[in-house]
């Protein structure tokens, strides 16, 4: 199986039944995509397929051949910079214990790819997958709308 990973093409040899989420934190530097719940209700696992947000730990890798898979290392900017929207989250405090973190970014990041301004309800409506337990939203919320262009 051949994807597209983070704009790097990437192969899997091994079983197509495999999580997508167990696949990705093999892979050198992907690491960044966590495992909170298993079961597709944290969004902890987040990802972009062509675009859409998914719950990694519910997709076989078998199910991505020949997509483009970005997570939270490819929101990076080529030099490796933080993108405008990570930095967003250090100056804000929106990212804590850092488990919900990477799918709040990526939630975030579609957002802002789909409405560049969104209102408080559009971003809470956008991260309505995202469970955090430890910032209460609010600096996350504040975070995303800093972001608006």
């Amino acid at each position: 199986m051949r994807f597209v990973l983070n704009g790097t093409q990437v192969s899997f040899t091994g079983s197509g039944a495999r999580r997508l989420l167990d696949v990705l934190r093999e892979h050198p530097g992907a690491t960044g995509t966590k495992e909170g719940c298993g079961e597709g209700e944290c969004g902890a696992c987040s990802v972009l397929i062509d675009g859409e947000v998914v719950n990694s730990c519910l997709v076989a890798v078998g199910q991505i051949d020949g997509c483009r898979v970005v997570t939270v290392e490819g929101l990076a900017l080529p030099d490796g910079t933080l993108s405008p929207l990570q930095q967003a989250f250090i100056e804000r405090g929106a990212a804590q214990c850092g488990i919900c973190t990477p799918g709040m970014l990526l939630a975030a990041h579609a957002l802002l790819e789909e409405n560049p301004r969104p209102s408080e309800d559009d971003v809470r409506t956008g991260l309505a997958g995202n469970l955090c337990r430890c910032t209460g939203y609010t600096k996350i919320i504040d975070a995303v709308l800093a972001c608006r262009t």
